[in-house]
């Protein structure tokens, strides 16, 4: 994937993500979107006592990815990118 469409599914995560804190540099803009989804399928933001499983993170973030005002497309690529992270970390 170009390091352009990388900058532009971490903008999508961004937007739907208002207050989390992310790295800056373009880049290394795919690392930090798989850092960050990393982090949130794995419930990382949570205290460790109320973590949910990866899969109902998983949902959850499709759930918020297709509820959202992204393009089609954008959409598509970040749910494959969720996906994609998921089956690496279950």
């Amino acid at each position: 994937m170009g390091a352009n469409m990388n900058q532009d599914l971490l903008n999508g995560y961004r937007s739907l993500w208002k207050n989390r804190q992310l790295g800056e540099t373009a880049e290394n803009s795919e690392a930090i979107l798989i850092d960050a989804i990393s982090r949130e399928l794995k419930d990382e933001n949570s205290h460790p006592r109320i973590r949910k499983p990866p899969a109902d993170k998983l949902y959850l973030a499709v759930k918020r990815i297709s509820d959202s005002n992204l393009n089609g497309e954008m959409k598509l690529k970040l749910i494959e990118k969720h996906i994609e992270i998921y089956e690496s970390i279950k």
